[in-house]
């Protein structure tokens, strides 16, 4: 119970960590996000849909009724991403920046929101600091965020909900936000989330505060929340018929369960081996945050974070398909049973513990291997771009730090590696390295200028490269469509007026009488083993009739 004396002073540092906290994380997520071009797929796709939005008119409804393409009715996800992006294009104009900046502000503010959540039921302010810097400094869940994606707001609107729902034992006017939360899930990435993250929140109540159910104030909160979220479906059906719920709720929804999309089947331990690889150095306190929370199971925090990460895990794990980004809604649980373990090692000193032995060893061993991979990458690689070396440089200066002050046994490890991380992220958001996915295919931009200045408005371009690219047909604001060497034969063939995006291999395969080329584009790409890069150049041609 606290001192009521104290409270004024409680809440007034409270507030303080709380603009703390929301400052440095709005510079970390928003910080040079303009600078790269948009990646494939999500990226893509969300500034497609976002911009014809934008474009639409009043009568079209396009708002409601959102499209992709050249008025292809888009029934992936619900649009309220969407929609905040469209402002933003109002706002500023369609850009790179414009397109990241509404999700990335939304998934900055979870920082803060984690913080209050953290507060309201771990049993020490230490814990939600740690819990908060935890989670601002995770690579996979800063990366993503900044993205044009919808996966790092579902994160905020569910730690939204779960603040709400905890306020609620105490206050019944929090049941509104759990509503709102829940609404802004659904309307954000459809029902099949709302059912799991529901699901979840379900559990979690039943364990450890039944009286809940009870209220009605809950379920009517319920209600209104995601009664927009229920009327735009309804609307999609209505509009479109049946079409809508076999393609929205079947082929992009429950189907994923069972079977894989775009090739993307991987093993039940595919999201085990992501939290391995991009947590680093936070995973090495996770052990001990997991033993906490078993000790103390029947405290509120620990039955939270135990069905949150352990119901959330298994059920993306159980998945056919499997994407890197589904499993940003865990990280919030995650980093709490770090933060919590960090808050005991900060409080009772225990560096002679097995626990500290062992993450000593690693961290050393971190430390060694980074500086010998930037002296490595010093010796031969002096004429490429700096940014990997300042980065390592960085990350091997802050690891050296902390094997020094584990070895002194002083706390303030934490805060050197906190510092460290948070300087690293930055320098990496600063160079040309963060969205590392881009330097898997070709540049979009300087091929998307061809297409766009050489081919009418709303012409069909087919290409021999063998995927389909969202961010091409964004940028060149034209359908490319793969075609396999057949294919584009016949299409040589049979069609009046044919536009051809054409590797140089493909044009000595294909060998096209009558072409004419249009423009090209010299760029670099993987292999198709994606072990080395080669350069070719891509061209548009066209048949002379």
């Amino acid at each position: 119970m606290r001192d009521k004396s104290k409270i004024p002073s409680i809440l007034k540092t409270d507030l303080l960590w709380i603009l703390g906290l929301s400052g440095a994380a709005l510079i970390l997520y928003t910080y040079n996000l303009g600078e790269l071009a948009l990646r494939d797929w999500d990226e893509g796709i969300v500034a497609g849909v976002a911009r014809n939005i934008w474009r639409g008119t009043e009568n079209s409804h396009v708002w409601l009724y959102p499209t992709i393409n050249y008025d292809q009715p888009y029934w992936n996800k619900p649009p309220l991403i969407h929609w905040l992006i469209a402002i933003a294009y109002g706002w500023f104009g369609i850009s790179e920046w414009t397109t990241r900046l509404p999700p990335a502000i939304i998934s900055a503010l979870s920082v803060p929101l984690l913080y209050k959540l953290a507060r309201e039921i771990l049993p020490t302010r230490i814990g939600a600091i740690f819990s908060a810097l935890v989670y601002l400094t995770l690579l996979p869940m800063v990366r993503h965020s900044r993205l044009a994606m919808l996966d790092g707001a579902i994160a905020c609107w569910f730690i939204l909900t779960i603040w709400c729902l905890l306020r609620s034992r105490n206050s019944s006017q929090y049941f509104l936000g759990v509503g709102i939360g829940f609404g802004l899930v659904c309307l954000t990435k459809g029902l099949m989330m709302g059912v799991l993250l529901g699901a979840i929140s379900l559990i979690f109540i039943l364990w450890d505060a039944p009286k809940l159910l009870r209220s009605g104030y809950l379920w009517f909160a319920l209600i209104l929340g995601t009664f927009p979220a229920i009327a735009w479906y309804i609307m999609q059906y209505w509009h479109y018929g049946e079409e809508f719920i076999a393609i929205n709720l079947g082929q992009q929804t429950f189907s994923r369960i069972w079977e894989s999309v775009g090739e993307r089947s991987t093993p039940p331990w595919y999201y085990l081996l992501e939290i391995l690889k991009y947590t680093f150095p936070w995973l090495l306190f996770l052990p001990g945050g997991i033993v906490i929370a078993l000790k103390e199971k029947h405290s509120s925090w620990a039955k939270l974070v135990l069905v949150w990460s352990g119901i959330y895990l298994i059920a993306i794990s159980s998945m056919v398909t499997k994407l890197p980004w589904y499993i940003i809604p865990f990280y919030p649980a995650w980093s709490l049973l770090v933060g919590a373990n960090l808050a005991i090692i900060w409080q009772t000193k225990a560096f002679n513990s097995l626990q500290m032995r062992i993450i000593g060893i690693f961290v050393s061993l971190l430390a060694l291997a980074i500086w010998l991979t930037y002296i490595f990458y010093n010796a031969i690689n002096i004429s490429r771009d700096p940014s990997l070396r300042l980065i390592l440089a960085m990350l091997a200066c802050t690891f050296t730090i902390v094997v020094i002050s584990l070895w002194l046994k002083h706390r303030y490890f934490m805060i050197f590696l906190f510092l460290g991380l948070y300087s690293s992220l930055l320098l990496l958001f600063n160079s040309q390295l963060w969205v590392w996915e881009l330097a898997e295919a070709f540049p979009v931009k300087p091929v998307a200028e061809v297409i766009k200045q050489h081919t009418p408005d709303q012409q069909i371009v087919y290409t021999s490269y063998p995927y389909n690219r969202p961010a091409l047909e964004f940028y060149s604001e034209r359908v490319v469509i793969p075609a396999s060497d057949e294919e584009l034969k016949k299409y040589w063939q049979q069609k009046d007026e044919v536009y051809f995006l054409l590797d140089s291999q493909a044009i000595i395969r294909l060998n096209l009488d009558f072409k004419q080329t249009l423009g090209y584009s010299l760029n670099s790409i993987l292999t198709p083993e994606r072990t080395s890069q080669t350069t070719d150049t891509w061209q548009l041609i066209t048949r002379i009739n």
